[in-house]
């Protein structure tokens, strides 16, 4: 069974996008820029206690600094996904669709943008991460943060079986 989706003006949602991406690369970007002119490097400073930690690091790897001497392949995946998310965003009629890409798009490009224009040169900076909880081994940034809630999103959207048009795809069909 499908319920017809409200028809939402593809201009409208590419709005939604292009707004949520904006957003989430600008509180980036600001996030990263007070935490270089504050905090020194390294040096746990908590927040609430033990239970979130700001101490910033430079990560030239992946998650957990996981090839730590790829940074260049990081900056190449991530231009490719940009490209991809932008040419992909067409075919979305869903203003859920549009916030989830728009918080992966704006996530990747946060994190593409250190790569690109911090030490120790193009292509391969290193991310600015600050963002330290007893739950994660790792230190994030809110980038990453925009990137893991895009896939919660992604996750709950696909098990409501709501489509890229907005509609509401059942189960099988009982019989």
């Amino acid at each position: 069974m499908q319920v017809a989706p409200r028809r939402r003006s593809p201009v409208a949602v590419f709005g939604v996008l292009v707004a949520v991406a904006a957003a989430v690369l600008l509180l980036d970007q600001l996030a990263k820029a007070w935490v270089i002119a504050s905090l020194p490097s390294d040096i746990p400073r908590p927040i609430l206690g033990s239970l979130l930690v700001f101490r910033y690091v430079r990560n030239s790897g992946a998650a957990f600094s996981l090839a730590t001497g790829s940074t260049w392949v990081f900056s190449i995946i991530a231009a490719a996904v940009v490209v991809f998310l932008i040419w992909f965003a067409r075919r979305i009629r869903s203003l859920a669709w549009a916030a989830l890409f728009g918080l992966l798009l704006g996530g990747t490009l946060g994190n593409l943008t250190d790569r690109l224009f911090r030490a120790p040169g193009f292509g391969v900076g290193r991310v600015v991460d600050f963002i330290q909880i007893p739950l994660l081994p790792a230190i994030f940034n809110l980038a990453d943060s925009a990137i893991v809630t895009s896939m919660v999103l992604f996750v709950l959207l696909t098990l409501r079986g709501t489509g890229l048009d907005g509609a509401r795809h059942g189960g099988a069909p009982k019989g």
